[in-house]
């Protein structure tokens, strides 16, 4: 199983919700980060996209490039690219450059994103979601297979037998399916044979293991191997000496955040009790010490029928640098052999 790290370049904020310190040093921390995550070990580092004043992740693949530059072995994802408002041909672009420039470690993870403020800024209709995706994934597909291309859709212009460059090194480029909890979406993503990226920020992980079923089955269906249709399991997470340590530095960024996130929702504001059922053990969070949070990737991968990677989302908390970077090392030193050796003697 690999395991690593999903960020959204989050700002540390105040009380308010207002950024705390420079873009600039948010960004030279984020960076930072990547670099100790390989070099501890974790297996990928996604970076998400957002068009929001309290993340800095809207150039997905500059930040990505940037961390290509200082690391070796780690893989460089995004975590979601929202694909129902991009251009698929500048999409594969782009992270076709960023495998030619990491030496063949680019991944995509695309999804339509949990967040809306992209649909306007690119003068799209939200009414348009889904049809937006499905062609917009049926185009990028098509490039990942064709070096040139004849294509026709709705929502952009033809291409008539265009070559589309540069290649990346990989052949064919990773590209996951980053879903919620539609299950016409886990359906898509077996039927198209592409490896499924399941957030899971509530709830009991275990409740997901029918639409899971349901993607290997769509899968199966349309000819794929098992071995093809890989699972992930992104969720939040944070790792530190003792359980009461991790919750006690994670619990008052994440209430505060989702708290004002839940405003313009209209959740209800969180409270303790909720956090505690959230992060219980059959809860879907990883909040505690590195062997706790090691045996829950394990039972959570045992709840779904085997989980091929697992990634944290820790930077929605306002933790500082050092704990999320103390959080990485721990990861990588602690939980990480926990897993494989576990793993491994199940086999």
């Amino acid at each position: 199983m690999e395991i690593g790290i999903d960020s959204f370049a989050a700002y540390v904020t105040d009380s308010k919700g207002n950024p705390v310190g420079t873009a600039e040093a948010a960004m030279t921390e984020l960076l930072a980060r990547i670099k100790l995550a390989d070099e501890k070990g974790l297996d990928v580092f996604g970076i998400g996209e957002h068009h929001r004043k309290e993340f800095l992740d809207s150039a997905t693949v500059v930040i990505l490039a940037a961390a290509a530059g200082q690391t070796k072995r780690i893989k460089l994802s995004s975590a979601v690219t929202v694909l129902s408002a991009a251009d698929p041909v500048r999409i594969f672009q782009q992270f076709a450059t960023l495998d030619l420039v990491s030496n063949g470690r680019a991944e995509m993870v695309v999804g339509r994103g949990s967040f809306t403020e992209a649909f306007p800024l690119f003068g799209l209709k939200l009414q348009d979601y889904d049809k937006l995706f499905a062609e917009k994934l049926g185009l990028l597909l098509q490039i990942r297979y064709q070096e040139t291309v004849t294509w026709s859709g709705q929502f952009r212009p033809a291409l008539h037998n265009q070559p589309i460059y540069p290649r990346p090194v990989q052949d064919p480029l990773p590209i996951w399916l980053g879903v919620g909890g539609t299950p016409g979406s886990f359906a898509r993503a077996g039927s198209l044979g592409l490896p499924l990226m399941v957030a899971v920020i509530g709830g009991e992980t275990h409740r997901f293991r029918p639409l899971v079923d349901l993607y290997r089955e769509a899968g199966d269906k349309a000819g794929f191997s098992q071995d093809q249709l890989k699972v992930g399991l992104h969720s939040l997470g944070y790792v530190a000496q003792t359980h009461e340590e991790a919750v006690e530095a994670y619990y008052p960024g994440y209430a505060e955040t989702f708290t004002r996130i839940g405003k313009e929702r209209g959740w209800p504001p969180v409270t303790r009790g909720h956090f505690e059922a959230q992060n219980a053990r059959r809860g879907v969070y990883l909040v505690g010490s590195p062997e706790e949070v090691a045996e829950k990737i394990l039972r959570h991968s045992d709840s779904l029928g085997g989980i091929d990677r697992f990634t944290f989302q820790m930077d929605n908390a306002g933790l500082s640098h050092q704990q999320l970077s103390e959080s990485i090392a721990m990861i990588g030193e602690e939980v990480i052999p926990f897993v494989k050796a576990k793993s491994s003697s199940h086999v």
